[in-house]
């Protein structure tokens, strides 16, 4: 897989597999930690996980800038990788559940979330400009493409197994503690902490018979009150301990970055002075005028604009559809038991998207491998084109399956009796994220190659940078998801999706032409 690539590929992959299984360990149980800390409601969490999902591809433009005016791309790497393992460490302490102060322990929560934001902003579109970089050498210049499929495969091998882990540690405290896990629980039990006895009576049998449910090894409620402080404050805490999971894979990540630090390319060896001390310029920039410079630009900015409404969709994975995971999808029929913890909960799903870009990615690459044989293959900007058709396909699939679910607001008022007999096989989210990672090996890696192609020479950086910020646009408007979710039917909810990429395609495929002239 490797043998035709720069022998730095491999040292970059495996860097961001172990920074990714640490970022996608939070990334499967973020809003459900949140939710279950805080006991905010879906729309309020949406706006936190909104706000820091932007926040990291928003700094990544700033970690671009830093990088690109110091060319130590390596040193901005290296310090990213630090203070993502600090922010890991911050959100990881165990505190107590309910919180004695909401604003003080949410703000410290938030403010560890900056400081991963931040150091991933450094991290994330250096790395990517890196190995951008090694394919810069006319030996490896066709085989762009093809690497940024193998680097992005890689990212998914550690974003496969970050939530398994999540799942066993947080439930193996659960159970440690003499609790089964119960994705409806921390819900019922805030409503009881804030409303107490006045809580509906349907929500009041539903928290009553849950919590005898989930008691195990002989133990039985007798003091509702009391469980629902301990069940709490053990669910939360276990949440937290997988966060500190997370910082060894970020160690691990940096000790493999450091030993393959020598075969990563280095721009500042290349930025040589002139007679009068002025940077002097590469032969790719003295070949380029300002006119080529600006087009290019230009045609970046294009794609960028496009994709904001593919990530605003697509990183549903963490917010709404965890969230539709939880309340509409049978969830006892996933239950792995491997004696010290289970394996259960909504967020195992977040495995499944990871796991097909994994298995899938070679099937991808042997078509466009075929296919370019043929001289059939698409240009770039034509697989993105249909990445997005791709993806309002897989919300016009969930869309069709929810016809028939009640909204999220009247669930409160039935039974655990009724509800179980609206869940949706497990397959549908399987199938769901199917159609979606399709979507994204069309879309996500070969945008990296197209960017990292066309963006001019001197501004590699700043462009992935700027690849990422408009990833940070679409995720800054992810909490829509949450409005949607709670407040119109689930249907509606996911036609505005597959609507917002359907059009998004439309006007790709009117730019193709246009874009292929200017990545020649």
């Amino acid at each position: 897989m490797f043998k035709e690539h720069p022998t730095g590929l491999i040292g970059a992959a495996l860097s961001n597999m172990g920074e990714r299984f640490g970022f996608y360990i939070m990334m499967a149980i973020l809003t459900l930690f949140i939710s279950a800390k805080f006991g905010l409601s879906e729309t309020t969490t949406g706006i936190v996980y909104s706000a820091f999902y932007a926040s990291i591809y928003l700094l990544s433009l700033v970690g671009g800038i830093i990088a690109d005016k110091t060319k130590n791309y390596k040193g901005t790497i290296l310090t990213g990788l630090i203070l993502m393992s600090v922010g890991y460490l911050i959100i990881a302490v165990p505190t107590p559940t309910p919180v004695p102060s909401l604003g003080l322990y949410l703000a410290l929560t938030c403010f560890g979330l900056l400081v991963i934001a931040f150091g991933n902003g450094l991290f994330k579109g250096n790395l990517q400009a890196l190995v951008g970089q090694m394919y810069d050498n006319p030996k490896y210049s066709d085989k762009r493409d093809s690497g940024f499929q193998i680097f992005y495969m890689f990212i998914n091998i550690g974003g496969f197994f970050a939530p398994w882990i999540a799942i066993a540690v947080r439930n193996w405290w659960l159970q440690a503690n003499n609790f089964d896990y119960n994705a409806a629980l921390p819900e019922l039990c805030h409503q009881y902490v804030n409303q107490g006895t006045a809580m509906s009576q349907g929500a009041m049998e539903r928290l009553t018979q849950l919590a005898n449910e989930v008691s195990i090894n002989g133990t039985t409620m007798t003091d509702l009150g009391s469980f629902v402080t301990n069940y709490l404050n053990v669910f939360s805490t276990g949440f937290q301990y997988a966060f500190m999971a997370a910082i060894v894979a970020m160690l691990i990540s940096l000790v493999i970055f450091i030993v393959n630090k020598q075969k990563f390319p280095d721009p500042a060896k290349k930025n040589l002075k002139d007679a009068n001390g002025d940077p002097k310029l590469s032969k790719e920039e003295i070949q380029m005028s300002a006119q080529e410079v600006k087009q290019r630009i230009y045609a970046l900015f294009a794609v960028f604009g496009v994709v904001i409404f593919f990530w605003l969709a697509f990183h549903q994975n963490g917010y709404s559809l965890t969230y539709f995971a939880r309340d509409y999808i049978d969830l006892s029929v996933i239950d792995i038991n491997l004696g010290f913890t289970r394996i259960k909960g909504a967020e195992i799903f977040q495995a499944v998207n990871p796991f097909f870009v994994v298995t899938l990615t070679p099937i991808i690459m042997w078509l466009f491998s075929t296919l370019k044989k043929k001289g059939k293959e698409p240009s770039t900007p034509m697989k993105i084109a249909i990445g997005m058709g791709i993806a309002a396909l897989a919300y016009l699939f969930l869309m069709l399956v929810s016809f028939a679910l009640p909204a999220k607001e009247t669930l409160t008022s039935l039974t655990e009796t009724e509800i179980s007999a609206i869940r949706l096989t497990p397959w549908v989210m399987v199938a769901l994220y199917f159609i979606l990672t399709v979507a994204e090996l069309f879309i996500s890696p070969l945008g990296l190659s197209f960017v990292s192609k066309v963006a001019p020479p001197h501004m590699q950086g700043l462009m992935q940078g700027a690849w990422l910020a408009a990833t940070a646009v679409g995720n800054s408007l992810l909490f829509v998801g949450g409005i949607l979710y709670t407040s119109v039917p689930l249907w509606a909810c996911w036609l505005v999706f597959a609507i917002a990429t359907g059009a998004s395609m439309i006007v790709m495929l009117s730019m193709v032409k246009w874009l292929e002239k200017v990545s020649s």
